[in-house]
């Protein structure tokens, strides 16, 4: 393991890497730094902030997501998914897993497309389409959807319900607003599963995570 990745004490999350995930996951990062510099996949630059803001960030929710999605291959949406995040860490380290990448702006579908094939990650699918076409044509589809800095919360609900499975659930990650973008949400038509704060080691930030499932079902 890197030493950058030490310091930022990515072990303190128990997550049980093994030396090919930490080498996917450096490969993940060095590969979006280099077409970053061409492409501005993400506004945030250098390595160490790379690690912390987009890595570290998303992979602490596993251990929650794991702790929900307990058949051995759930399907799972990550709504404009830009640069990867969370979806393309959560792929390396949860292989079983089967992760479709939405996302509408070309250059990065064509930077997730790479990056896939770079680190054979044949469990994921990449859409280059807007969320809403790929409701209209996957209804029903996914046991979770899941999103890092999309869109507000109500915005994002809205978006997945009819991408969902019965009993399918939305995980939110959201930062110290989630409160306030929590008021515009209709809870006759959520159940709050989990509500969870994050710990990243090294970063002081507020993050929390949302699991949330419908209590209605779209019209046929």
């Amino acid at each position: 393991m890197s030493n950058e990745l030490v310091s930022l004490g990515i072990e303190g999350l128990g997550l049980n890497l093994n030396p090919k995930n930490i080498a996917d996951l450096e490969l993940f990062l060095q590969e979006m730094g280099r077409w970053n510099q061409v492409h501005n996949l993400t506004a945030i630059e250098g390595e160490k902030n790379s690690v912390r803001l987009h890595l570290i960030d998303s992979i602490t929710v596993l251990p929650m997501m794991r702790q929900f999605l307990t058949s051995p291959s759930p399907s799972i949406a990550d709504l404009g998914s830009g640069g990867g995040l969370p979806a393309i860490p959560i792929a390396i380290l949860q292989t079983g897993w089967n992760l479709t990448l939405i996302e509408a702006v070309r250059k990065k579908t064509a930077f997730l497309q790479h990056i896939r094939g770079k680190l054979n990650l044949k469990n994921i699918q990449v859409l280059s389409e807007r969320v809403e076409a790929v409701a209209k044509n996957q209804p029903g589809q996914f046991d979770a959807v899941i999103s890092r800095a999309f869109t507000n919360l109500a915005h994002f609900l809205e978006l997945s319900l009819p991408l969902l499975k019965p009993n399918g659930l939305v995980f939110a990650m959201k930062a110290k607003r989630a409160d306030e973008e929590l008021q515009d949400v209709c809870m006759n038509d959520w159940r709050m599963v989990a509500d969870e704060t994050l710990h990243i080691p090294n970063l002081e930030v507020e993050r929390r995570l949302l699991v949330l499932s419908p209590m209605r079902k779209l019209p046929l």
